[in-house]
Formats: C-alpha cells, sequence, structure tokens
C-alpha cells in the first residue's frame, strides 16, 4: 500500500512540474497588458485647434435655445480631454506651465457638467449674463489661443 501512495505522490508531482504549476515559468511567458497609446501635446493640441476651426466654419452655434448647442459643445470636451492628458504626459515643462491651459479645460467641464445646453442669455448681444456656452465655447477659443501663444518645443 506504501508503494502505491509513494508512486502517486511521485506521479502527482511530476504532472505539476510538467504542465507548469509552478507559476514562475506562466508569469515570465504572460504578454503585458496593451497600454493605452498617448498622443503628444503637439498632435492633442492640433486635435482640439482643429475641433475649435470647425465649430467656427461649421457657423458656430447661432441659435439662441436651449438645447441646439449641445452636440457642439460635446464636440469639443472629447480633445480637450485629450488633451489634457497628453499635458499631464508631457515632462518637458512643469505643472505650473500648463495652469492657465488646465483652468480653460476646467471651465469648459464646468460648463458641460450641468448636463445640456442652457441657451443664450436674454439679450445676448447686450446682457453679460454667461451660460454654459460661454463656458465651454469661450474658453475653448481662449485655449485655442493659448496653445498658439505658448508652443512645447
Amino acid at each position: 500500500m506504501w508503494g502505491k501512495t509513494a508512486s502517486a505522490l511521485v506521479l502527482a508531482v511530476t504532472v505539476a512540474a510538467v504542465s507548469g504549476c509552478g507559476g514562475s515559468d506562466d508569469e515570465s511567458d504572460a504578454k503585458p497588458a496593451a497600454q493605452a497609446k498617448t498622443v503628444t501635446v503637439e498632435e492633442a493640441a492640433t486635435t482640439f485647434q482643429a475641433a475649435v476651426t470647425k465649430q467656427d466654419t461649421d457657423g458656430g452655434c447661432l441659435e439662441q435655445e436651449p438645447g441646439t448647442c449641445w452636440e457642439q459643445m460635446q464636440a469639443l470636451m472629447k480633445p480637450a480631454r485629450d488633451l489634457r492628458k497628453a499635458m499631464n504626459a508631457e515632462k518637458s515643462v512643469g505643472a505650473d506651465f500648463w495652469t492657465e491651459a488646465y483652468a480653460l479645460i476646467d471651465a469648459m467641464e464646468e460648463g458641460v457638467a450641468v448636463g445640456d445646453d442652457q441657451g443664450a442669455p436674454a439679450g445676448a448681444a447686450t446682457d453679460p449674463a454667461m451660460t454654459n456656452r460661454d463656458d465651454v465655447f469661450g474658453s475653448a477659443h481662449d485655449l485655442s489661443e493659448w496653445l498658439d501663444e505658448h508652443p512645447i518645443e
């Protein structure tokens, strides 16, 4: 009986070693997780500025009624968020270099955080009251200008 038990244990150890249950070989053969591609600041800035230009070329947000420019706001937010990621990854300058750019993207985020386009303020041409359109569109234009004035080289 002892001989059968010993041979069964030897067989189990041999099978475990051959199948790689030791763990160390499995870990070295494992492929690393795919890393998301980070675009450069230059690429992200170009994409963002192209979105701002497209919004202007398409006529901007001319409708006064709430809810009519939400898609245009969203079209600016994705490249702005990608730009923030690229800025975070950029190591050639310190975080304080980006302070104004971060503030402008934050203003855009606050504008879309309300969840919808609030429309143009009453008497938009003369009334200084702001809506979330000013937060998004105005900040996007300011950020585009800031990028022109602060190139990364």
